[in-house]
């Protein structure tokens, strides 16, 4: 059964895994890059390439998926606001010429959605929008049955759709104000999280900051779950923001469902049940009733669709 090595690169985490043709992980490894320079990164993604490698020796070829607006054909980063990679770095010719197997390069959410459509909650539609809520917000289309890239391969950047004009900066090198990124990310419940705190110093919230904790999205969901009024009410008002965001994908798409996943998507209800109250009340009929739904394959859609393009690559060469 054929076999390849799939790369997830995000803003803080890299995984790598070796999957077969149904979507079963073989092999899987993981480490934190947060703070990484560009070289370091692209010798760290050669590095567990070369340890997947030696342990499944079978493998077909390499697929990376990288948080970035990519060009596709040339296998070029044009923009990476989370990952210090300069713009038009070629991550494919840095990494073919570390790895003694084919490689191929697209933007890490298109590549969680080829996965859940293959193998997860979108399988078997046609029309589907799937984000990833992480560091910051990735998205990725299927449409007509197909992964839509653009015109250049670096289209369906999601994160980066308007929902306040006046809002805070976008983050690391995104030019805008205002998008789902800064607003309904990891990043914005950790912001949140932190005023919450100051705000309530009784809170569970407050009472982790006074002792010395880091507020971070992954805490705010620790406490919301364990029902603390400030986490809760934190989750809420990222859910509303999301679930805005989300009535734009759903009047421009029309799709059968838009799917959620990324490391923030484990706050589950507490964040997806806002958004679709607030996708319900923006949309218009009939995508105000479009579906939000959990991703399936958790944080190993990177990874399994990584090693999907590489598969589907390699069988194109064949042919």
């Amino acid at each position: 059964m054929p076999e390849a090595v799939g790369v997830d690169l995000g803003g803080t985490n890299l995984r790598c895994a070796v999957a077969d043709d149904r979507g079963e992980l073989l092999h899987e490894a993981a480490e934190t890059v947060a703070g990484l320079t560009q070289e370091q990164l692209i010798e760290a993604i050669a590095r567990l390439v070369g340890e997947a490698v030696a342990a499944r020796p079978g493998a077909v070829g390499v697929g990376v998926g990288v948080a970035a607006t990519i060009d596709y054909a040339r296998g070029v980063t044009v923009r990476a606001p989370n990952l210090p990679f300069a713009d038009g770095l070629s991550v494919r010719k840095l990494l073919a010429a570390r790895v003694a197997l084919p490689v191929t390069v697209d933007n890490d959410a298109n590549l969680a959605a080829l996965a859940e459509h293959r193998f997860g909650a979108a399988r078997g539609m046609r029309d589907a929008v799937l984000i990833t809520i992480g560091t910051g917000i990735g998205g990725g289309l299927i449409l007509d049955g197909e992964l839509y890239r653009g015109s250049s391969g670096a289209g369906a950047e999601l994160g980066h759709t308007t929902i306040d004009l006046d809002g805070p900066p976008c983050q690391g090198n995104c030019p805008n104000r205002g998008c789902a990124e800064v607003m309904a990310s990891g990043t914005a419940i950790a912001v949140e999280g932190r005023t919450a705190a100051e705000r309530e110093p009784g809170s569970a919230l407050g009472q982790a900051l006074t002792a010395g904790r880091t507020i971070d999205a992954a805490l705010v969901t620790e406490a919301a779950a364990a029902g603390d009024s400030a986490a809760v009410a934190v989750l809420a008002e990222v859910g509303r923001r999301l679930g805005a965001a989300m009535s734009s994908w759903a009047n421009l798409f029309n799709p059968e469902a838009i799917v959620v996943g990324g490391g923030v998507a484990g706050a589950g209800e507490l964040l997806l049940s806002p958004a679709r109250a607030e996708l319900r009340a923006r949309a218009l009929p009939p995508m105000d009733r479009t579906p939000v739904l959990a991703a399936e394959l958790g944080g190993a859609a990177g990874t399994i669709g990584a090693a999907t393009l590489a598969l589907d690559e390699a069988e194109r060469s064949r042919s």
